[in-house]
C-alpha cells in the first residue's frame, strides 16, 4: 500500500497555491483542506453578524458559534450554509487577512486543522501551515509569484467569475496583503527551512502540478 502522506504548501496571497494543491489532490486523491477559506468563514460570520473585524474580543467571542465544514467536492459549509461563493468576496478576503491575526482564532482554526490531517493523505495551503500547523509534514514547499503576475491571476478570477475587478487595485491590495502577512504578530509568512521553493511567475499550472508530483513521487 502507498504511504500517505501530508503536504504543506505556503506561500503569499494570490500565488495559486489552492488551485496546485487542489489538482495534487485530485491527482493523488487526497483530501484538500482549504485554510484560507476557514479564515474567511471567520471573517465572513463576523460580517454577517455585523461585528468589526478590527475588535478583536468581539470576533473571539463568535468562535463558540463556528462550525466549518469541507467536502471533497470543494464545497465549503459554515454552520450547514452554503458559503463556498460568497467567502471569495474582496471585502473577506480583507477581512480574513486581519482576523489571521488573533491569537483566539489561529488556535481555534489550527487546531481543526491538525485534527483534519490526522492520518495523512492530506494537503494543506496558507501561510504557516509548513513552520506552525504541520511541521512535520513529510512534503513542504513554498510558492511564490511576481505581484504583477499574482495580480493578474486574481483579475481574470475576478472577471471569470463575474466579480467587478480593478487591476490597479488588486496589485495596490496584494502589495498590502503582503505586508501585513509578513509583519503580523502571531505566525508571520515566513518560508519553512526544510521548504522546497517553486516560483511559478513563468510556469503554467501543469508544469507546477508536474514539479509537486515529482516531489511527492520522492517522498513516497
Amino acid at each position: 500500500m502507498t504511504k500517505r502522506i501530508s503536504i504543506a504548501i505556503d506561500g503569499p496571497a494570490a500565488a495559486g497555491k489552492s488551485t496546485i494543491a487542489k489538482m495534487v489532490a485530485k491527482n493523488l486523491n487526497y483530501t484538500y483542506i482549504d485554510t484560507g477559506a476557514m479564515y474567511r468563514c471567520v471573517a465572513y460570520y463576523a460580517l454577517l453578524k455585523h461585528v468589526d473585524v478590527h475588535d478583536e474580543q468581539a470576533v473571539d467571542k463568535l468562535l463558540k458559534d463556528i462550525d466549518i465544514q469541507m467536502y471533497p467536492d470543494g464545497t465549503i459549509q459554515l454552520n450547514h450554509e452554503d458559503v463556498t461563493s460568497a467567502i471569495r468576496e474582496n471585502e473577506v478576503s480583507m477581512g480574513a487577512s486581519v482576523v489571521s491575526q488573533y491569537a483566539a482564532v489561529r488556535a481555534f482554526l489550527v487546531d481543526k486543522q491538525r485534527e483534519m490531517a490526522q492520518g495523512g493523505g492530506v494537503i494543506l495551503d496558507g501561510r504557516d501551515i509548513g513552520t506552525v500547523v504541520l511541521k512535520d509534514a513529510e512534503l513542504k514547499i513554498y510558492q511564490i509569484a511576481s505581484i504583477e503576475c499574482r495580480a493578474m491571476r486574481r483579475h481574470q478570477e475576478n472577471m471569470q467569475r463575474g466579480i467587478e475587478s480593478d487591476l490597479n487595485e488588486i496589485q495596490k491590495e496584494i502589495a498590502l496583503r503582503d505586508q501585513q502577512d509578513m509583519n503580523r504578530r502571531i505566525s508571520p509568512l515566513r518560508k519553512a527551512d526544510d521548504a522546497i521553493e517553486i516560483d511559478t511567475s513563468d510556469m503554467t499550472l501543469e508544469e507546477v502540478v508536474s514539479k509537486v508530483m515529482q516531489l511527492v513521487e520522492q517522498r513516497i
